[in-house]
């Protein structure tokens, strides 16, 4: 008995490696199937792109990313330890593959992976696109200029489309001023409402729209293709404060990508939800609420809090938000131009 006892106490020695090493590659698989599950419920089924110029969504969160910094709630959780690839700042491409030219809108901090993905549906062997719109000067729109420089891609005179005080404000702040200096960029400065023709297909008119404007103005922009327009908003105080009806706006776009910050005002409660104005999507949904159907389809939301419940797929709000005839925008759609 007592030999017995030795060798299943030898047998186990023996075989613990290899329970521990099972182990390890059954959470492995696990694990790798839950990020599969996770990217499946999140995935875009599009259309490639062929000889048609087209948008892509290259990220649709708010300035500070999520999880966002500092962040202790359930709604960041998770991401500190497990981020989700698919949770990058916003921004939309243009591809025009007939001139074989790309532009990005907004320089974020998910700049490297945003221009890589761009580049992706190009011919070309450029890293970077052949030119940058900012809207304005807060921090997730334009602090990815900062990867152009010395110390990362060191570009050459790439065109950063701006308006007159962004302008003002590269040119004489640091480290801003230093991409100028050593024509890492070159700004190209507009004007409201005149349009800007980048080639035989693409036109971007930029407009003014109401916003915290403490450093720069901002603005909007209406991207015009052979065959579509494309509206991007992706910051504006109230629809109220604009001079714009923004209904009446929408007859003269196929698409329109709209400031959704925040699902409504109870998902803040850390902060004065007045000194963060922004359009709730349950406000838009009533500002837009007797449009008819095919007007409604042509609203992609965009501009997502960390804390705003439509990011989830599977929430009520996102389901709410596709009930009532819009559409949530998601990060790697196509859309023809």
């Amino acid at each position: 008995m007592a030999k017995v006892s030795h060798d299943f106490k030898s047998y186990s020695q023996r075989m613990k490696p290899v329970f521990f090493l099972v182990l390890i590659l059954l959470v492995a698989a696990c694990q790798d199937k839950k990020e599969e599950q996770a990217e499946t419920s999140h995935k875009v089924v599009v259309a490639p792109i062929d000889n048609t110029p087209s948008l892509v969504v290259l990220g649709t969160i708010q300035d500070a990313g999520s999880p966002h910094i500092g962040c202790k709630k359930e709604c960041c959780k998770d991401l500190f330890e497990h981020p989700d690839p698919l949770r990058k700042v916003v921004s939309l491409g243009i591809v025009d593959p007939e001139n074989d030219k790309t532009y990005l809108f907004e320089a974020t901090p998910d700049i490297s992976t945003q221009v890589k993905k761009l580049g992706n549906f190009t011919n070309g062997n450029s890293e970077l696109p052949d030119g940058i719109f900012l809207t304005h000067a807060h921090i997730g729109h334009y602090t990815g200029l900062m990867y152009l420089g010395k110390e990362a891609a060191n570009s050459n005179n790439i065109p950063v489309y701006t308006m007159p005080r962004m302008k003002t404000f590269l040119e004489t702040n640091g480290p801003w001023s230093q991409l100028v200096e050593q024509h890492n960029i070159s700004i190209k400065v507009m004007a409201a409402q005149m349009g800007v023709k980048l080639t035989s297909n693409l036109e971007v008119v930029p407009m003014l729209v109401p916003h915290r404007d403490e450093f720069s103005e901002t603005v909007g922009y209406k991207i015009k293709g052979p065959n579509k327009t494309a509206l991007f908003i992706p910051d504006i105080d109230k629809w109220s404060k604009w001079e714009t009806d923004i209904s009446e706006f929408l007859s003269e776009v196929d698409y329109a990508f709209l400031d959704a910050t925040f699902f409504d005002g109870d998902e803040i409660n850390s902060r004065d939800i007045s000194e963060i104005p922004h359009p709730f999507i349950i406000e838009s949904m009533e500002e837009f609420r007797t449009l008819n159907s095919e007007e409604k389809k042509k609203i992609y939301f965009i501009h997502f809090n960390h804390t705003n419940a439509v990011i989830n797929p599977d929430s009520r709000a996102y389901q709410q938000v596709i009930d009532n005839g819009f559409n949530v925008a998601r990060i790697h759609q196509i859309l023809p131009l």
